[in-house]
């Protein structure tokens, strides 16, 4: 299911949004650059989220004893 959003622009971000949703461009309408924005911050905010968790296993002494290379594969 889709839904609209309406967003005003000022008029230099809106020349942006429409120099890179250009034939010549990989984004054909500026809604898939904008589409392609936002599921760019949601994967950065996953990763975030990930190297937080990270962050706060070192700062609780929670470690593995896996190297590197190992963790998320099968043996």
């Amino acid at each position: 299911m889709s839904s609209s959003l309406n967003i005003s622009l000022t008029d230099e971000l809106r020349n942006f949004v429409n120099s890179r949703a250009c034939d010549s461009d990989v984004y054909a309408t500026p809604s898939e650059y904008i589409r392609d924005l936002i599921r760019r911050d949601m994967e950065n905010r996953h990763i975030v989220s990930h190297v937080m968790r990270g962050l706060d296993d070192v700062k609780n002494g929670r470690f593995s004893e896996q190297s590197i290379l190992n963790i998320g594969t099968t043996t």
